[in-house]
């Protein structure tokens, strides 16, 4: 397939780019800033501004799909209103580009841990993580109106960061809108199997406009 992958620099995007690569797929990976990009069999670069929509439409024109790892930067002072800005330049490109096939890796602050209390809003949830999370709940929100697309959207487990990575089972459990917990009651996956998930999701779509997760 031909895959555009929008974030490819980032945490989760590195991962997606080299699981879609494993698999032989062709990608365009697209990110502010490529030079942390190394070059290889069936990838090309493209430097793209995510706030021009129309620049977007350009880039992803012609591929079977794309997946948008975007990312507005956890240190950005404008976190909340770039990344709403950016996803929703992302899918009005996507829209305009003919693509019918859009993937939005999301977060997990979304995830319902109790009867309508949302992952983002318990007393423990980290601060320097909030507004991000919540700039990803409320464009969950909005993507839910999408009627033109195909997308999904994919929260990880709860627990998603350098110290689950470096592992690859090619495993996980699939939920829905709350988390799916271990037997130790920990709802936990590297960053090398939500790529994996996104991927099996790119290659036989099973979540067609609507939101799941991932967790061993």
């Amino acid at each position: 397939m031909k895959v555009a992958l929008i974030g490819a620099t980032g945490f989760v995007g590195k991962a997606i780019l080299n699981e879609l690569l494993q698999r032989g797929h062709q990608v365009t990976a697209i990110a502010r800033n490529l030079e942390a990009v190394q070059q290889k069999k069936n990838l090309i670069t493209k430097q793209v501004n995510v706030l021009d929509a129309e620049a977007v439409s350009e880039a992803v024109k012609g591929h079977d799909a794309v997946i948008s790892a975007y990312n507005a930067g956890w240190t950005n002072p404008n976190l909340y209103n770039e990344f709403l800005q950016g996803s929703q330049a992302i899918q009005e490109g996507v829209r305009r580009s003919g693509v019918k096939r859009l993937f939005v890796n999301g977060g997990a602050g979304s995830l319902f841990v109790n009867e309508g209390l949302q992952n983002v809003d318990t007393p423990d949830f980290p601060a320097e993580w909030k507004a991000g999370a919540l700039a990803a709940r409320d464009y969950l929100n909005i993507l839910k109106k999408e009627q033109d697309l195909d997308w999904a959207f994919l929260s990880p487990a709860l627990e998603m960061h350098p110290g689950t990575s470096g592992e690859r089972k090619g495993t996980y459990r699939t939920g829905k809108d709350t988390p799916v917990y271990n037997e130790a009651g920990r709802s936990v996956i590297s960053v090398e199997d939500v790529a994996v998930a996104i991927v099996d999701e790119i290659e036989s779509p099973k979540h067609t406009r609507t939101r799941f997760t991932v967790a061993y």
